[in-house]
């Protein structure tokens, strides 16, 4: 579903192409539920049915990381868990900052997996007086004034836009400006930041928009099978089939109207 313009290099400092990090994601969440499940060992092909890749893709992937797997064997859960967190940076805490605090970013507040995942909220932050003080997820809400000084007491380099769109992008240059170098957008616009800043971009509108499509793509193919279906002439019996094609004559040994050339 997240989509984003990618400011750095193609690749990273470590030569994992940016395609195969986009995976690693899936490959944690498979291997962490295989985890607890107590799961030793995995195949690449039951792997990448879990993550919903093809398994020579996993393998190429992995290879990156310098993992092989044992014949016969697989790939051991654990090990790879840590890899790919480490390989994330997800073994260590990383302090995110929540700028609209409405109902979606109230959610995101609320959302129990990032802290599971190496991620802390270190401060909610709105631009409403009204939301100054009030608690949510726990979390005090502070006032958009405050921004700068937020990002550079908790040492924040996440930020997670929730604004309108009229005011994500001056809420993503107050962030840059503090240091935020990565930000996670939710507001339906496109943000412009300086080489070195990433910007991932969740829209669901558009995402539903596209399953919107696929759905009336199905519903158009199903009816044109229904019309092929429909007009499909009912086979001719015995000699009026005959000679309907032409193969001998009629039921009443008449000449049929069309002749083998």
């Amino acid at each position: 579903m997240a989509t984003g313009r990618n400011h750095r290099p193609a690749t990273r400092s470590r030569g994992i192409p940016e395609a195969t990090v986009a995976r690693l994601p899936l490959y944690l969440r498979a291997l962490t539920a295989l985890s607890e499940r107590s799961v030793p060992t995995v195949s690449s092909e039951e792997l990448a049915g879990a993550a919903g890749v093809n398994s020579a893709k996993l393998r190429k992937d992995f290879s990156y990381l310098g993992s092989y797997g044992t014949r016969g064997v697989g790939y051991d859960v654990e090990y790879l868990v840590y890899q790919i967190s480490r390989e994330l940076g997800l073994t260590q805490d990383w302090p995110v900052v929540i700028v609209g605090i409405g109902n979606l970013g109230a959610a995101l507040a609320n959302y129990g997996g990032f802290a599971s995942r190496g991620f802390r909220v270190a401060a909610l932050i709105d631009a409403d007086p009204k939301m100054t003080g009030k608690q949510v997820a726990g979390i005090g809400v502070r006032h958009v004034d405050e921004l700068e000084s937020i990002v550079h007491t908790n040492g924040v380099s996440i930020g997670v836009i929730t604004t309108p769109a009229g005011a994500a992008q001056q809420v993503c240059d107050r962030l840059v400006g503090a240091g935020v170098t990565s930000i996670l957008n939710f507001s339906p616009t496109v943000l412009s930041v300086p080489e070195g800043v990433d910007v991932r971009k969740v829209d669901l509108s558009i995402e539903l928009q596209i399953l919107a499509f696929h759905e009336q793509r199905k519903a158009a193919d199903e009816l044109s099978r229904g019309m092929r279906g429909a007009e499909r002439p009912a086979p001719a019996a015995g000699g009026a089939g005959r000679a309907a094609r032409g193969e001998g004559p009629g039921p009443d040994g008449d000449i049929p109207a069309v002749m083998p050339a």
